[in-house]
């Protein structure tokens, strides 16, 4: 074969290749029949919704990033997905968080999270690279490695949420449960009571009792609106706080006297804490003494005699 037909052979395959190319990307670009119609019927019940279920559009932050990169995104998701696993632990901490995303928005988040971590490395490569030869392999693994940095950082600061929110709901707890106790002693209805305190009172708490109360308006039973409460919530306190609410009012059991009890066992529980965390503080405290302040006293002490025997000896 001449070399004019094998360079006409090899640009025609070439040029193929680049049509063919081209297409895809148009197909992959394309919307979706199902994101095309979805704003349209977003309000209508899907099957296996629970009875009362509106879909809103998501308020994730990575909502606008879905929307210009989202096959790339959602496939790289279901990648990170596929390799971690635990979407049982990721949407019950997601719950426990109070955030208003599916484990897909968060494993999105993990793959943006890891591809900034990605960037930063690859930028610091071509420093690299500009200021002096470097090695192509251990750059990329060091892209690699922030990759899996960002993806984990992710997931620690949700935990790290989960426990922020867990504090919050500990401080507030007494004064939600003392001010519920009083507007019952007062006379009010349990559901009275809770509706003063969610209307009087603000925080995470009083949210998560706000949500309780708006289940019971919905026709929800009072004692199966706690129970759920119970069972989403990820503290022991807040979880006997809603079970012996829904006992009280299955048995008719006093509710002021088991709130007042509540409310004291967990300013008991917060003493113990604190007096727990002094401790350690005081064991924390020590270290720099020791390390630090002793031997620059003992130096000071020692130094003087030492010079005066190296300057009397002979």
């Amino acid at each position: 074969m001449s070399p004019a037909l094998l360079g006409a052979a090899l640009g025609g395959v070439a040029g193929l290749g680049l049509v063919l190319v081209v297409l895809r990307v148009g197909v992959i670009r394309r919307p979706q029949l199902a994101t095309r119609v979805l704003p349209y019927v977003r309000d209508v019940p899907r099957i296996g919704d629970p009875p009362g279920v509106r879909r809103t559009p998501s308020a994730a932050p990575t909502a606008a990033a879905v929307g210009v990169f989202g096959p790339v995104l959602r496939a790289a998701a279901d990648g990170v997905e596929r390799v971690l696993g635990g979407s049982a632990s990721v949407r019950r901490r997601l719950e426990r968080a109070a955030l208003d995303r599916t484990v897909h928005d968060f494993r999105i988040e993990q793959v943006i999270w890891g591809l900034v971590g990605f960037a930063l490395a690859a930028g610091l490569g071509v420093l690299r690279a500009l200021s002096g030869p470097a090695n192509p392999v251990g750059l990329l693994v060091l892209c690699v490695v922030a990759f899996a940095i960002g993806v984990v950082g992710r997931d620690t600061w949700l935990s790290s949420q989960v426990k922020a929110r867990e504090r919050r709901i500990l401080e507030e707890f007494p004064t939600i449960a003392e001010l519920l106790a009083l507007a019952v002693a007062a006379g009010e209805s349990p559901v009275s009571a809770l509706d003063r305190v969610v209307r009087r009172s603000g925080g995470e708490l009083s949210d998560d009792l706000g949500r309780v109360l708006a289940s019971i308006r919905t026709g929800e039973p009072v004692a199966a609106a706690f129970d759920r409460l119970a069972g989403a919530s990820g503290l022991p306190l807040v979880s006997r706080f809603a079970q012996g609410i829904a006992i009280a009012m299955d048995r008719g059991t006093p509710l002021a006297d088991v709130l007042h009890a509540q409310a004291a066992d967990v300013r008991e529980a917060g003493r113990r804490d604190l007096i727990e965390l002094a401790a350690r503080r005081e064991v924390a405290m020590m270290v720099p003494v020791v390390f630090l302040v002793l031997p620059v006293t003992v130096l000071f002490a020692f130094w003087p005699g030492l010079l005066g025997l190296s300057l009397t000896a002979p």
